[in-house]
């Protein structure tokens, strides 16, 4: 993904429901998420993002963390997702899908599902009408 300001903008706001995503799988320590959100294909801006969005979810009540000192290992703070985390996880996957079609639909008007292929065709609209120019009909009553 590139480097412009709206998508690092769009990766932040998604960051928490996905690490949220992640420890609804299994707990996992800090550096853990750092690597699996890198894995993901770009989610991560920078590195420095995860542990302030770490201690907000947890000041939040949405994750909980404990210091665990496995056999062999040096110790590491686990985080786990709490149940007011997995209703909240729950809730933004029931949007997400609304949402994501919602976007899909503006960006890329030629692909919109055919329910809104119809609504067209029947005079439906929830748009303003557009002229050869692209402008609204309010432009015109402004006397713009």
């Amino acid at each position: 993904m590139g480097s412009d300001p709206g998508m690092t903008e769009l990766r932040r706001g998604v960051l928490g429901p996905c690490v949220l995503a992640l420890l609804d799988e299994r707990p996992r320590f800090g550096l853990e998420l750092v690597r699996d959100l890198a894995a993901a294909g770009g989610l991560l801006t920078s590195d420095g993002t995860v542990y302030p969005l770490l201690n907000r979810l947890r000041d939040a009540g949405l994750v909980t963390s404990e210091w665990q000192d496995q056999a062999g290992e040096r110790a590491r703070r686990y985080y786990f997702i709490t149940g007011e985390g997995r209703e909240q996880l729950k809730a933004f996957r029931a949007e997400w899908t609304d949402f994501a079609a919602i976007i899909q639909s503006v960006l890329f008007p030629s692909s919109a599902t055919p329910q809104a292929d119809n609504s067209k065709k029947s005079g439906a609209s929830d748009s303003p009408a557009r002229d050869a120019h692209g402008e609204g009909a309010a432009h015109e009553r402004h006397g713009a």
